[in-house]
């Protein structure tokens, strides 16, 4: 893991919509650990899909975190930009481990008799990888294809800064995963290790819905030799049904409770409550956090919001 140097932490949001209370909770834990300690903090865009490419929805993004009190050093780094490391990253990777064509679709991964990892995704069987080369090249030639990283035979471990202790079997509990999708845009497992190393982060805070894949993202730094930095996967916020909250939920994003005349200290003292850090009904700016935050206060398991609370 990460070596002592200056922490640097990072939120790395997807401007598909409009920031939620989801999202706002990981992104103020992300800067909260990060500037307590006197680190930096970083953002980038994730626009790779054609979905996050609104430039009206990023700089909504922005907006809200300002408003909420939450700094940055640098302009944000934005993924579409960043094409060429990617493709230079991949050439990298491939020189130190397997990357071969796929050619299944979505049913042949999602066959019912597919085991399935530890995030509940269809765990990748290697029909492709068993195709012998000349066969590979040929359909290449000619049909759209995904390329997969052929994973060691490796148990990969950490602790992470919430979850503690963490280990997965690459081969038996993740398979061989994707690197490049079948449409040509760079997985999200591979730019974000990318992305990571070019902004010098050294901490990662994020849901732990994405802990099983950062077994995956350890392989791709000691692949690219470069340093593994500590992770923190915090517990997600629930609608009151039990739903994770998305974008879609009006009444949960940043800019209608804005509207609504919610306060940016009402939101803060609401989120640090959920995270462990203070009472119920304390308000408090992002700045006023960095006095009391500790991580080891951060729950374990996903939580229920009560809008409510905000709204009295």
């Amino acid at each position: 893991m990460s070596d002592g140097t200056r922490i640097i932490g990072r939120i790395a949001p997807s401007p598909s919509g409009e920031m939620h209370l989801g999202n706002a909770f990981s992104a103020l834990l992300a800067w909260a650990f990060a500037r307590s300690a006197g680190g930096g903090f970083v953002v980038r865009l994730e626009n790779l899909d054609e979905r996050c490419q609104n430039p009206a929805l990023a700089q909504g993004v922005l907006d809200d975190l300002r408003w909420l009190g939450i700094d940055w050093d640098d302009d944000p780094l934005v993924q579409t930009g960043r094409l060429h490391a990617y493709e230079e990253a991949l050439e990298r990777i491939g020189e130190r481990v397997e990357l071969y064509p796929c050619f299944c679709s979505r049913a042949d991964l999602h066959a019912a008799s597919a085991p399935h990892a530890s995030d509940g995704t269809p765990l990748y069987a290697g029909t492709c990888y068993r195709l012998d080369a000349a066969e590979r090249d040929a359909r290449a030639a000619t049909q759209r294809h995904a390329l997969r990283l052929h994973v060691p035979d490796e148990t990969i471990s950490f602790v992470d800064e919430i979850q503690g202790s963490y280990e997965q079997d690459l081969a038996s509990e993740c398979g061989d995963f994707v690197v490049r999708r079948s449409d040509g845009v760079f997985a999200y497992q591979l730019v974000c290790v990318v992305d990571d190393i070019a902004q010098g982060v050294t901490q990662v805070v994020r849901g732990s819905d994405l802990l099983s894949s950062t077994p995956r993202q350890i392989l791709l730094y000691e692949l690219l030799d470069a340093p593994v930095p500590s992770f923190a996967h915090h517990p997600l916020l629930l609608a009151p049904d039990g739903r994770r909250l998305s974008k879609r939920d009006g009444d949960t994003t940043i800019a209608g409770m804005r509207e609504r005349g919610i306060t940016p200290q009402a939101i803060v003292g609401y989120l640090a409550h959920l995270a462990g850090q203070v009472e119920a009904g304390e308000c408090m700016s992002a700045a006023e956090l960095l006095d009391v935050f500790d991580i080891r206060k951060v729950p374990t398991r996903d939580m229920t919001v009560d809008l409510g609370c905000l709204e009295a």
